[in-house]
């Protein structure tokens, strides 16, 4: 279960699921079987075999077993709006227990890898009073926390990182991806992100022309995670 983990963000569009897709093509090539899970998604297009998310696609795209699109993405809707909304449009309860079964099977396949990538940031609701977050301590899942890098970054982490904390959940690491290349002052924004945060940073991501896994990887250090063996 170690080697398992859920991937949260400081915002939306930041860039979670380029991070989890290339740090599962980085345990590929090193070696390791892959699998991925994204419980709940928006803004899903419909397709001859169902509503299908871009980014749970992503996702399946870069896992070794076999999975299908139902045990990556159960829980897909139509409208790119927030989950919890979403489901309500559509009758559906997202409830902490439902989720839960669906990512379980996914890490019951036993991957040496597992990347489960959230929605949103970490207190993105579900039903109720019940956020995304709740899941992941219902899962004891170590924590990967991607910052998009852009004004007022500093705070959107450190506040991530101590929810995080505050919910008994340990952050494995972090990754810095630039989503605002002309941040003023990036490096000394970076420099303060490194300073605060209580875990290593993964790895540093400009603004690529063309964000594939392979070249997103190439900017993590795995090892860094003290990944099961």
């Amino acid at each position: 279960m170690s080697n398992a983990f859920f991937v949260t963000g400081t915002d939306t569009e930041i860039g979670k699921t380029t991070i989890a897709a290339a740090l599962l093509y980085a345990a590929r090539e090193a070696g390791m079987s892959t699998a991925a899970a994204k419980p709940v998604a928006s803004g899903c297009e419909k397709t001859a075999k169902g509503l299908r998310n871009e980014d749970a696609l992503a996702l399946l795209e870069q896992c070794s077993l076999a999975l299908s699109y139902e045990d990556v993405n159960p829980m897909a809707f139509a409208p790119a709006i927030a989950p919890h909304l979403a489901a309500r449009e559509a009758g559906v309860v997202l409830s902490v227990d439902s989720l839960r079964g669906a990512v379980q099977h996914v890490l019951d396949k036993g991957a040496d890898f597992t990347v489960v990538e959230g929605a949103g940031g970490w207190r993105v609701p579900l039903s109720g009073q019940a956020s995304m977050s709740d899941l992941v301590v219902s899962l004891k899942l170590r924590v990967i926390m991607v910052v998009g890098v852009r004004l007022g970054c500093i705070n959107h982490a450190i506040l991530t990182a101590e929810a995080i904390a505050a919910d008994g959940l340990e952050l494995a690491g972090w990754v810095a991806n630039v989503v605002d290349p002309k941040t003023s002052r990036l490096d000394e924004n970076l420099a303060t992100l490194a300073e605060r945060l209580p875990a290593p940073c993964l790895g540093y991501v400009p603004r690529l022309r063309a964000a594939t896994p392979a070249a997103v990887a190439a900017c993590l250090d795995l090892s860094l995670l003290e990944l099961e063996v």
